[in-house]
């Protein structure tokens, strides 16, 4: 799924930077000190060139050392002072960057963990991980330092042409004639080096992509032997990239030097009429040299200035991503009160917990996606008593999925309800219910760290006996003998050192080692052989006696005996009944029983085996 950012073309809106202020607050004293650090800083750098003019005039003018000693002595304490604020400025701008960009990642971390399974399913984690990392790192990184750095250079500029004007207002005027000239090309040749900045940054998203795809790919890649034609679009992609930025380089080339001439002009205009006023004796020497030094540094900040204001309006997008992502309200929220009695994700009041049958119950369900214009469920009534096996089938894409969330309430009906233990599944937590559910899914999910911590993720409490009796359920005690160390092996991120089928039994045992008592496997033999399939469903059958449970299967052969099997197609329920009753029927589940029937008992012939 592919989400359009928004574009932010036009100036500073202080109602999106108003967002960010929650997390500035914490850090307001750090924020005073550093604005008063710097605003110290820009006062040294004003009265720099008055200590040269003083020194100009006082002693070379005159040829004496008189009072020169006083004078070098307060020159190295003002140096000394601009040190120091320099390094509790800089340390603040640290706190700010770390402490701020700490709170964000926090905020935004807690915030996803309540966010509700829809949200999952409609954003890309890459997305989610952009609004995480980059996009905190560059706020924080530009209120830290160049809005800080913003406030020195306006007051830098503000003070120097005041000192100008208090030293001769007339080589002032020569100044400030040509500082709107500087300010005005700035803000035209910044705006339009940040719009092909811009470019460059997206081009760089799709390369970016373009060797993700093909380092994820590149098995397809070769099997389909398209190599040249993903070189070729990638080479496109690299081809936009050059020119976009070669554009933004020309634009460098032509205003650095614009404005190196412009700041030139300036110091040649004060050196020229200085320089007569000097000789004529309406000027001093050290008066010139100061203005001289004014002249030559006050165009660099001018510059700064652009740049970040043009920055900032750059970074409002950065910020309305990472507060739209704070401010995404979950589909599925428990109720105050539900929340007082029975607590959250970070303070559960497991004190009041009920125990958990398992009686499911759909209500006069209807059910619509957030996204969807259509219902997937109309009027749906079904009893699922406790220590029911319920397999749901259907074709690829038939929704057989909507079920099983709505009954582990990852979304909420539309309409109806469903009752868990005879009461609405909203009067209790989310957290209630998840934590008396096992799931298994069709693409398993491990952690990094050792099989061991993995497994313990199910049950942290759980003994080595319990760990290992859970493994051998599931016939994954094989798995562990055959890894280099054991349970103490490392599994990789996301577990790339194991197989599909190997993690999916892992997550079987961990889910087994909750003890939950409604269980849901999602296809969880599609991706192991047919001989570990056979022991799984032993298994599977001695795990599952007792729990209500929910099979998702494509392998019709595997749910022959599920006490109720639902037939789902175009998202709604069409059949349900027992294995031999839908069979007599010999209707949809027929048609797909006994298609499958032959597809495997043909590749059996082939294999010289039977069908399972």
């Amino acid at each position: 799924m592919r989400i359009e950012e928004k574009e932010y073309t036009k100036s500073i809106d202080l109602s999106i930077w108003k967002k960010i202020f929650p997390f500035l607050a914490p850090r307001k004293n750090t924020l005073i000190m550093v604005v008063l650090m710097n605003l110290l800083c820009s006062v040294v750098d004003i009265i720099m060139p008055l200590f040269q003019r003083h020194a100009i005039d006082s002693f070379i003018e005159k040829n004496t050392l008189s009072g020169l000693g006083g004078f070098i002595l307060l020159y190295i304490a003002v140096i000394v002072f601009q040190m120091c604020t320099v390094i509790c400025f800089t340390r603040g701008c640290m706190k700010i960057d770390v402490e701020t960009g700490r709170d964000m990642k926090r905020a935004l971390f807690v915030h996803l963990q309540k966010l509700s399974f829809s949200y999952y399913n409609a954003t890309p984690v890459g997305y989610i991980l952009s609004r995480v990392m980059n996009d905190v790192a560059r706020i924080t990184e530009l209120i830290a330092w160049d809005v800080i750095d913003m406030l020195w250079a306006i007051s830098y500029v503000v003070g120097v042409l005041v000192a100008m004007l208090f030293l001769n207002w007339k080589l002032a005027l020569v100044i400030m004639m040509i500082v709107p000239a500087i300010a005005v090309l700035t803000w035209y040749f910044q705006n339009r080096i940040l719009t092909w900045n811009r470019q460059v940054r997206k081009i760089n998203s799709k390369i970016t992509s373009g060797y993700n795809e093909g380092i994820m790919g590149a098995k397809t890649v070769k099997s389909l032997v398209v190599e040249e034609k993903n070189f070729g679009e990638f080479s496109a992609v690299t081809e936009e990239m050059r020119s976009a930025s070669i554009k933004a380089a020309r634009l460098n080339a032509i205003y650095i030097p614009m404005v190196a001439f412009f700041g030139f002009l300036a110091t040649a205009l004060v050196l020229d009429r200085g320089g007569i006023m000097v000789l004529d004796g309406r000027l001093d020497l050290g008066t010139l040299a100061a203005f001289t030094a004014y002249a030559v540094g006050i165009f660099e900040p001018i510059q700064r200035l652009a740049g970040i204001l043009s920055q900032c309006i750059s970074a409002q997008a950065n910020i309305e991503r990472v507060t739209s992502l704070l401010e995404e309200k979950p589909q599925v929220v428990d109720s105050p009160e539900v929340l007082e009695k029975y607590g959250d994700f970070f303070d559960p009041h497991k004190e009041n917990w009920e125990p958990i049958k398992g009686d499911i119950e759909f209500e006069h369900v209807s059910f619509q996606y957030p996204d969807g214009k259509e219902e997937v469920l109309t009027d749906f009534n079904l009893k699922i008593p406790a220590g029911t096996n319920v397999a749901i089938v259907g074709e690829t894409g038939a929704g057989k999925s909507t079920l099983v969330n709505l009954a582990c309430r990852f979304f909420e009906p539309t309409k109806g309800r469903i009752l868990i233990d005879g009461r609405d599944y909203r009067e209790r937590s989310q957290l209630w219910l998840h934590a008396n559910i096992g799931y298994v899914l069709q693409t398993p999910h491990l952690f990094s760290g050792t099989v061991l911590e993995n497994l313990r993720y199910g049950n942290p409490a759980a003994t080595m006996q319990e760990i290992e009796a859970a493994v051998k359920a599931v016939c994954a005690d094989e798995i562990i003998a055959r890894l280099p160390e054991g349970y103490d092996t490392q599994v990789g991120e996301g577990g790339s050192s194991l197989s599909t089928g190997e993690k999916q039994l892992l997550s079987f045992a961990r889910a087994l080692l909750a003890d939950p008592r409604i269980f849901v496997l999602d296809e969880a033999t599609s991706s192991v052989d047919t001989i570990t399939e056979q022991k799984l469903q032993q298994a599977i059958e001695t795990v599952m006696r007792g729990r209500t449970s929910f099979i998702v299967a494509h392998r019709l052969s595997t749910i022959r005996r599920a006490d109720v099997i639902l037939v789902v197609q175009d998202g709604r329920i069409i059949e349900q009944g027992s294995h031999r009753a839908l069979m007599e029927q010999k209707g949809a589940y027929y048609a797909l029983y006994t298609r499958q029937y032959r597809e495997q008992a043909m590749q059996a012939f082939w294999r010289g085996g039977e069908p399972a």
